[in-house]
């Protein structure tokens, strides 16, 4: 095929590495037929790019419909077949999955690069389970590759997460035999400020902090645009009942699309404690006044969904922070719902103005922290005298000298380093605090002593940055200092966007 033909279309943003590790798998020459999967939360772009990978190579990209029958989705599958096929729609009449399959994999056998897509599959699984195990079967059979051409290259595609994840699982059918298991996540925040086309890094920061980077809010809520003032756009769009990325809809749309919630109640009440500062399994159950074990099990369906997160100390075996993953939720749980009489009554802006001191606390604070992190993971090899850092994270170093215990934002080891490693090289200490005042030398005086505990404790710090992030800059007498120390790295906002 030609390569021109396989180029990333100029509409799919970023997406670089998953577009080449799809085309790799759809254009390999192989007579065999190969199977692959492709998962992510809902707005990530999984069908955008899925799509336009089909458009490219002339496959047959077909979607499920979430409360569609068996029959329906037979007759309209057949449709798409023929359609394809250039038949017209009706002329096949198939009654099972096993004729539905095996006649698409024949009709895309007829083109260069045969490709079937599948998307929203966890839809079909819910009247017709008996799919994998058919697909089983046709990939067993078609694994000599009697034709001439490359095999099929099919592609399921779902965002069901958990339902995804288990098809390769354990007994399942299909089990051993996908190329491919792509979980594709939300834009970096970089590509995000690229991707709405938004000017201010701090705007981006905003916006990222309270939607995350799902390409797929951008056409549900770009109008007004955040160029135009994030309150003004806020209160008209996730503050907005009337829109339909109004937070409250889309957090239970969101909870809705694994199968496995279904006590809602008891989820919205974990997802509010986990947001106003409950981090472990007994904290949650005590707001929830219920045992721990009690909450186990949905935390664990939150985890692998996505919503939640726990976050292990770099450096100590305690245990594991659990904060919300999810942006738009942690907006709901935060802001919107504590306000929902209000901003449902029409008074958004009030609203906002009384959430604002909640918002830059415990929304834009932590934010900054995990973009801060992820800046040192990604970028900041290219500022550090080391290079790439290692495991990068969060933790807490003991003063005993001051009775007390220093937070560390940002941490990280050096290359090849383990986790929780006694005397392990440390790559880097940072700051990231969203205040309105610009960083100085106190600031810098603390990291210091937080680097001589740790030398103290028997770490190797020898290599160690330090780094301080703000959102408004730094005082002169500290950038002069960055100016003469290798040591010491400054990161404002048009560093941690790579702007300039």
């Amino acid at each position: 095929m030609d390569e021109g033909m396989l180029a990333k279309p100029e509409d799919v943003v970023d997406r670089d590495r998953e577009w080449g590790l799809l085309t790799e798998f759809v254009t390999d020459p192989d007579p065999a037929m190969r199977l692959g999967i492709v998962s992510g939360r809902r707005r990530h772009g999984k069908s955008y790019l899925l799509q336009a990978l089909s458009e490219r190579v002339g496959g047959l990209y077909v979607t499920a419909v979430r409360e569609e029958g068996r029959l329906p989705a037979i007759q309209r599958f057949s449709d798409a077949i023929a359609a394809h096929a250039g038949l017209r729609p009706g002329t096949l009449r198939l009654t099972d999955w096993r004729d539905v399959l095996s006649n698409a994999l024949d009709v895309t056998a007829r083109s260069r690069t045969p490709l079937l897509v599948i998307d929203e599959l966890p839809y079909l699984l819910q009247h017709s389970p008996e799919i994998p195990g058919l697909l089983q079967q046709l990939y067993d059979e078609r694994q000599r590759g009697t034709g001439a051409g490359p095999g099929a290259r099919v592609i399921l595609c779902g965002s069901a997460m958990s339902v995804m994840h288990e098809l390769l699982s354990g007994t399942k059918p299909l089990r051993g035999r996908a190329v491919i298991d792509l979980r594709l996540g939300a834009f970096d925040y970089r590509a995000s400020r690229v991707f709405w086309q938004i000017d201010d890094p701090l705007t981006a920061l905003q916006v990222h902090a309270v939607l995350g980077g799902a390409p797929g809010y951008r056409p549900v809520a770009a109008r007004p645009h955040p160029n135009d003032g994030f309150a003004s756009w806020l209160t008209r769009t996730l503050l907005d009942p009337g829109r339909a990325v109004y937070s409250r809809t889309e957090t239970e749309y969101l909870l809705r699309e694994d199968p496995r919630i279904t006590q809602h109640t008891l989820y919205y009440d974990i997802l509010t404690a986990i947001a106003q500062g409950a981090t472990t399994p007994t904290r949650i159950g005590a707001a929830l006044e219920r045992q721990r074990n009690a909450v186990t099990h949905p935390l664990d369906v939150l985890e692998s969904t996505g919503y939640v997160q726990r976050e292990q100390d770099i450096l100590r075996p305690r245990h594991p922070v659990i904060t919300l993953a999810d942006p738009v939720i942690r907006f709901n749980q935060l802001i919107t719902l504590p306000q929902a009489a209000t901003v449902e009554q029409g008074f958004a802006e009030q609203a906002w103005q009384a959430a604002a001191p909640t918002f830059n606390s415990k929304i834009l604070g932590p934010h900054f922290e995990d973009l801060a992190r992820a800046f040192t993971r990604r970028y900041a090899h290219t500022l550090l005298p080391g290079g790439l850092p290692g495991p990068v994270g969060t933790t807490e170093v003991a003063d005993p000298a001051a009775r007390t215990k220093h937070e560390v934002d940002v941490i990280a080891l050096a290359l090849g380093e383990r986790p929780q490693a006694p005397r392990a090289r440390i790559a880097l200490i940072g700051e990231a605090k969203a205040t309105a005042a610009r960083r100085g030398t106190g600031d810098l005086q603390r990291l210091e002593h937080i680097r001589a505990l740790l030398t103290d404790q028997g770490y190797d710090t020898t290599g160690t940055t330090l780094a301080l992030f703000s959102l408004h800059g730094f005082y002169p007498d500290l950038m002069e200092s960055a100016a003469d120390r290798d040591d010491l790295l400054l990161v404002d906002l048009a560093t941690l966007y790579g702007i300039g």
